[in-house]
């Protein structure tokens, strides 16, 4: 009888370049298991789209695995031991996680393990870097993005090459265990869901080909076209990557084999503020909590519960801002420029704290991870450790002409103004009357005023701003 592994699928819901599936593959029988570890000390639960998209990739995962992935639910420390027990298993296998409450408790798992002569085998296959290691020359991380990527990941050893798919060699331990899919209630009772998931291949299969589609299309203008909120020069991978689907190792040399250019070098670059993140949250914990530059501690946040929900909903009554809230809501992405503006209106037109935003997307994207959403938050609202400037203030109206000249995006996210000539259609609230009865838009009434004067709540936040020197 062989001996037998367990591989134990976390985010890595793959089977090529999947590092320690590999590994147990190598070793015998494997046992592969996906455990959804609802335990109370569990730090940051999954958000409703995140438990939407896992469903149907773990689903996706299983047809891979012929069947041969059982589900459990609970504490995987006590699950895991149970299972090596009963099954005599060998040895556990496991990809990385890099966020903090997880390593606590594979550590702990690990030493356990091994007191019972279980091997363990622990591979990095989430990040090109592992974040302990791209620190300057002192031994202390870094703290501004350029030279974390420039000087330190690019000065550091290269990243691996894939490792093949282990599709056809796997020798599974057969065994009827564990629980039905349905039974980890990862979809709500609502079918809000069905629209959303309608617009995404999920699984390893879809991540593929959105790979390649980028790699065909979206590539050869992506460093300028990937501002364009309308065009097909963003990958749109994100989900993908945060699931495990594909690996980051995969997307990094796929893009190197291609002539190298500005378009590939920001591309790499992208993936190089992911592990810029992750970075920040190894050394910060606390990153979705806490601000990085503590004297916004004391910044005069507003508690406004009428603007965010209006703000959520896309009804603010700025075309741009609401045309990016309501392509989350309807697709469970945003664009990454609509992003940038979204986030700059919440925190510095209504005063409202970045942390009500980054809970937000939390529960509504699909490629919600700790680190890249609480970094991108950190960072728009100027209280990050890398910021954009607090005085940076995004004017979503010239983003809008600038990003979506054509008026295609807001159009199709806010149809409500689908005939307001584009002169107005960023700012609907200057046209004349006769404009707004002529592209059958009432303000008020079909779509909204706006919530907040954008020159008076930027000047209101800059005078905020300003109060905090003196906690500098």
């Amino acid at each position: 009888m062989r001996d037998i592994a367990i591989h134990w699928f976390r985010e890595d819901l793959r089977l090529t370049d999947n590092p320690a599936l590999n590994d147990a593959v190598n070793t015998g029988s494997v046992l592969p298991i996906y455990i959804l570890d609802d335990t109370p000390e569990r730090s940051k639960k999954l958000g409703a789209a995140s438990k939407v998209w896992l469903h149907y990739s773990l689903t996706s995962l299983k047809t891979s695995l012929k069947g041969h992935l059982a589900f459990f639910q609970g504490d995987p420390g006590k699950i895991i031991e149970e299972l090596c027990d009963t099954y005599s298993a060998v040895k556990v296998t496991w990809n990385t996680s890099f966020e903090p409450w997880n390593k606590e408790r594979d550590l702990s798992i690990k030493k356990r393990l091994l007191d019972k002569n279980i091997r363990v085998k622990e591979c990095n296959a989430s990040l090109l870097w592992h974040p302990e290691t791209i620190t300057k020359e002192d031994g202390t991380p870094f703290k501004v993005f350029t030279p974390f990527y420039r000087k330190g990941c690019l000065n550091s050893d290269p990243p691996r090459y894939p490792i093949p798919s282990v599709k056809d060699t796997v020798n599974f331990f057969d065994s009827d265990i564990g629980l039905d899919i349905n039974e980890l209630t990862l979809l709500p009772s609502k079918d809000w869901y069905l629209s959303m998931i309608s617009k995404w291949k999920i699984g390893e299969e879809g991540a593929r080909e959105a790979l390649n589609e980028f790699l065909n299309r979206g590539i050869n203008d992506y460093k300028s076209g990937r501002n364009f909120p309308s065009k097909p020069y963003v990958s749109k991978l994100s989900p993908y990557l945060h699931f495990g689907e594909i690996s980051v190792h995969t997307l990094w040399h796929e893009i190197r084999q291609l002539t190298q250019d500005a378009n590939t070098d920001h591309f790499c670059s992208e993936l190089g503020w992911r592990e810029f993140a992750y970075n920040l949250l190894t050394h910060n914990p606390s990153l979705s909590q806490d601000n990085l530059q503590k004297k916004f501690d004391a910044f005069p946040w507003k508690d406004n519960e009428n603007a965010y929900h209006a703000w959520t909903q896309g009804k603010t009554g700025i075309p741009m801002v609401d045309a990016g809230m309501r392509e989350l809501w309807q697709t469970g992405y945003m664009h990454n420029r609509t992003r940038m503006i979204v986030g700059s209106f919440l925190v510095k037109n209504l005063m409202l704290d970045w942390r009500k935003g980054e809970q937000w997307f939390w529960d509504c994207l699909f490629d919600a991870n700790p680190a890249n959403n609480a970094a991108s938050w950190q960072w728009v609202a100027g209280c990050g450790a890398d910021a954009a400037p607090y005085f940076r203030v995004f004017n979503p109206v010239m983003q809008g002409q600038k990003f979506d000249p054509d008026g295609e995006y807001i159009k199709l996210y806010v149809p409500e103004l689908a005939n307001m000539p584009l002169k107005y259609l960023y700012s609907p609230w200057e046209a004349p009357e006769d404009v707004l009865n002529k592209a059958g838009a009432k303000l008020g009434e079909t779509y909204p005023r706006p919530i907040v004067h954008l020159k008076q709540s930027r000047d209101e936040a800059l005078e905020a701003f300003s109060s905090l020197k003196s906690h500098a």
